[in-house]
C-alpha cells in the first residue's frame, strides 16, 4: 500500500520511531521530532513490542468482520440461481405476482389509525377557506382597466 504525499508516519518513520526508543530517546522527543502526537508513537512503540518488524508496514483498511454479509449458503444459492439463467424481467415478474415486487412488501403494514366515535356526527372536521372579496367580473372579460390600482391601465 502507498501512504499519502502528507502522511507523517510511513514506513520508514516507524522504523525510525522505534530506532529513537531503542537508542533512548524521550517519547516526547521522538513525537516532537517527527511532528506527530506521543500517542501516535506510543501506538508504533506498543505493536512493535507486541508484533516485531512486520508489524510496522502498512496493513489493509478493509474491517475484520461484515455483520451484513451474506453467508456462503445464501451466496451459493444465488450463484446457483444466476447459472439457471433466469431473466430478470422472469424474476421480477414472479415476485411482482407474490406481492414482494417492492422491498415496502417486505415489512408489514403500521396499523390504519381510525377516529371511530358512537355517533355520526360526533366528531366534525371542517375546512376553511380565507377567499378574497369579488365584486364583479374583472378586467380580463370587460377590458376596462381604469378601477386598477397601477398606472399601467390608466393611459
Amino acid at each position: 500500500m502507498d501512504a499519502h504525499q502528507n502522511a507523517r508516519t510511513p514506513p520508514h518513520s516507524r522504523q525510525l520511531i522505534v530506532a529513537r526508543l531503542v537508542q533512548g530517546w524521550m517519547v516526547s522527543a521522538v513525537a516532537t521530532a517527527l511532528g506527530i502526537t506521543p500517542k501516535t508513537e506510543r501506538k508504533w512503540r506498543d505493536r512493535f513490542a507486541a508484533e516485531g518488524a512486520a508489524s510496522l508496514a502498512d496493513r489493509s483498511s478493509c474491517p475484520h468482520t461484515s455483520p451484513t454479509r451474506l453467508d456462503d449458503a445464501a451466496i451459493t444459492e444465488i450463484a446457483r440461481l444466476r447459472r439457471e439463467r433466469l431473466s430478470l424481467s422472469t424474476v421480477g415478474l414472479v415476485l411482482r405476482r407474490l406481492g414482494l415486487g417492492r422491498l415496502a412488501a417486505l415489512d408489514p403494514k403500521p396499523p390504519v389509525i381510525r377516529y371511530e366515535r358512537d355517533k355520526p356526527g360526533k366528531l366534525l372536521h371542517l375546512d376553511t377557506k380565507k377567499l378574497g372579496r369579488i365584486d364583479g367580473v374583472g378586467h380580463r372579460i370587460t377590458g376596462d382597466r381604469t378601477a386598477q390600482s397601477s398606472k399601467r391601465g390608466t393611459g
